[in-house]
């Protein structure tokens, strides 16, 4: 596929995963309010076993009434679409429509298998914490340390692939080139998703993560297709449009929440993405807001437990900010700014380096 053809299928991809969750949300939205698919109690106590006073007070009122699990909105965009494309190439295999099918062994099947894999683990913590199972004291569902064990399987599941199986044994550093880490290629990928399944905890305002993750998606898009990766880059670009149908209903007042169905396959698919696309590296820098939320809450709990003392009003930072008395919009669109202007150097890093070759 040409990469003129190959940027209109993309574009109509995105489109697609737009119309679908689009269309999908008020039935998925209608769902979870018959079922009342909401937290039982706001949290009261953090991860260190301390009181949570202000967080509490910021979110009594969201949180028991609005409900959770959108992120299923996102997944099912994904699988829908995927199936649409893979029909399509079945039936129609020397036409135009075949070209919509975005399964490939070598770009997508790690990513849409992490992307899935992570999306159910969050639901099965979604539906614990409207269950009111797991203390509801400290928010409910699957206790951390077993979620990061958890992720830290997915991990090894994908370094495995990505090692043994593709033969990726280098790490690339943007504009010097390629360096050889062998078998230290499988603790550098487990490390990278699981650092970035600490930032999930970005998901706390109507529309932060959204909008953040969004930008991410659209910009490690456009660098799949600048490297050639046309299946990847539609892969993004699906996510990118069933974002933005969940944004829709997510700014505020929110509709419900992604919770953790989505904001767990965001997260762990986004390092993956990072890694096919040569960028992990440059993943910090587009998710520098991400770096500052999973660092504010590291940084709170080093402080407590060691000088007994808080560095933040509350952790993580938007929560901080909210204490200081920013309103959540001022907030969620600062961080959208702070993202788009990192993606954009991101961006023209990843494109120098794909010059430089």
């Amino acid at each position: 596929m040409d990469p003129r053809s190959a940027l209109i299928i993309i574009a109509l991809l995105s489109l697609l995963g737009f119309l679908v969750a689009f269309s999908a949300a008020p039935i998925l939205a209608k769902i979870l309010y018959k079922y009342k698919c909401w937290k039982k109690a706001v949290r009261t106590v953090a991860p260190d076993g301390s009181a949570t006073p202000i967080f509490s007070m910021l979110h009594k009122d969201k949180e028991m009434n609005t409900p959770r699990m959108a992120g299923l909105l996102l997944c099912g965009s994904v699988i829908v679409v995927g199936l649409f494309g893979a029909v399509m190439s079945h039936f129609f295999p020397e036409t135009v429509l075949a070209d919509f099918n975005f399964f490939n062994r070598s770009q997508t099947w790690i990513p849409i298998f992490t992307f899935i894999a992570a999306c159910l683990l969050g639901l099965m913590d979604d539906l614990l914490v409207v269950g009111g199972f797991g203390g509801v004291e400290k928010g409910g569902g699957i206790k951390f340390r077993h979620r990061l064990a958890l992720v830290f399987l997915i991990g090894i599941i994908g370094a495995y692939w990505f090692h043994y199986k593709l033969g990726w044994d280098v790490l690339h550093v943007p504009l010097f080139g390629d360096f050889f880490i062998g078998v230290w290629y499988i603790p550098l990928f487990i490390l990278v998703i699981v650092g970035i399944f600490s930032s999930s905890v970005v998901d706390g305002l109507d529309g932060l993560a959204g909008g953040i993750f969004a930008i991410l998606f659209a910009t490690f898009a456009a660098i799949a297709f600048a490297r050639g990766q046309f299946y990847l880059s539609s892969f993004c670009a699906v996510i990118v449009g069933s974002i933005l149908a969940f944004l829709w209903f997510n700014i505020p007042p929110a509709l419900f929440y992604m919770g953790e169905t989505g904001i767990l396959a965001l997260t762990t698919t986004l390092g993956v993405v990072a890694f096919f696309t040569n960028s992990v590296l440059l993943l910090p820098i587009a998710g520098i807001v991400l770096v500052i939320e999973a660092g504010s809450v590291a940084l709170q709990l080093f402080s407590k437990k060691v000088f007994k003392r808080k560095i933040f009003l509350v952790a993580p930072y938007h929560h901080h900010l909210e204490a200081k008395g920013w309103p959540a919009h001022r907030v969620t669109m600062r961080m959208w700014l702070i993202t788009g202007v990192a993606c954009m150097i991101t961006l023209v890093l990843a494109l120098l380096d794909i010059i430089n070759k």
